[in-house]
C-alpha cells in the first residue's frame, strides 16, 4: 500500500513538473512574440509589425511610420507639456493648470472626451475642431479639499488620432489643514 501512494506521489510531482515546463515554454513563446512586436513598432523591422501573441505578422502600409503612427491624413497631439507639479498647497485650494498643445497632424483633431482618474480633478477642452498647425487647449482644475498628501493625477484624452488615448499627468502635495486646539492652550 505505501508503493502505491509513493509511486502516485511521484507521478503527480512529475506531472506537474511537466506542466510547469511546458507553462515555461509558452511563457517563453509569449515573451518573444512580444519582443519581436517591439522590435517591429520600435523600427528595428521596417518591414513588418507582430499584430497578435501567436506571431502572425502583417506588412505595415506605406502611409504608416514604425510607431504604428498614421504619418498621412491623421492628426496628432503635441503638447508643451504632459506633467505639470502644482508644487506644495494648502488643503482646501482649488488650482488650474492649461496644457497647451499644437495639432502636427494633417487634418483637424477634435477631442471627443476627457476624464480624470479622480472626481476632485476636473478636465475642460474646447469643443471646437483644431486645424492642423494651430494650437489647442485642456485646462485641469484639482480641488485638494479632503486631499492631504502626495497626490498624482491622470488626465485621459480621448481624440480622433492615432492613438486615440493620450494621458496628461499633474501632481501636488497637499498639506493638511492645522486641527483646532479644543481648551485652553499653555504657553
Amino acid at each position: 500500500m505505501k508503493r502505491v501512494g509513493l509511486s502516485l506521489a511521484i507521478a503527480l510531482v512529475g506531472l506537474w513538473s511537466f506542466t510547469a515546463c511546458n507553462s515555461n515554454a509558452a511563457l517563453e513563446n509569449r515573451v518573444d512574440s512580444l519582443e519581436d512586436r517591439v522590435d517591429g513598432l520600435e523600427g528595428n523591422d521596417q518591414s513588418q509589425a507582430v499584430v497578435s501573441e501567436n506571431a502572425q505578422t502583417v506588412a505595415m502600409p506605406e502611409s504608416t511610420t514604425a510607431a504604428g503612427v498614421n504619418a498621412a491624413g491623421a492628426p496628432a497631439f503635441e503638447f508643451a507639456e504632459t506633467t505639470y507639479d502644482f508644487g506644495t498647497i494648502d488643503e482646501g485650494e482649488v488650482v488650474e493648470h492649461t496644457f497647451k498643445f499644437t495639432n502636427t497632424g494633417d487634418a483637424p483633431l477634435v477631442i471627443q472626451n476627457t476624464s480624470a482618474s479622480c472626481g476632485c480633478t476636473t478636465p475642460s477642452y474646447s469643443r471646437d475642431p483644431v486645424a492642423p498647425g494651430e494650437t489647442g487647449e485642456v485646462q485641469v482644475k484639482f480641488n485638494s479639499q479632503s486631499r492631504p498628501g502626495v497626490q498624482n493625477k491622470t488626465i485621459t484624452i480621448t481624440a480622433n488620432t492615432n492613438p486615440s488615448v493620450t494621458r496628461l499627468f499633474i501632481k501636488t502635495n497637499v498639506t493638511p489643514k492645522g486641527e483646532e486646539v479644543a481648551g485652553p492652550v499653555r504657553r
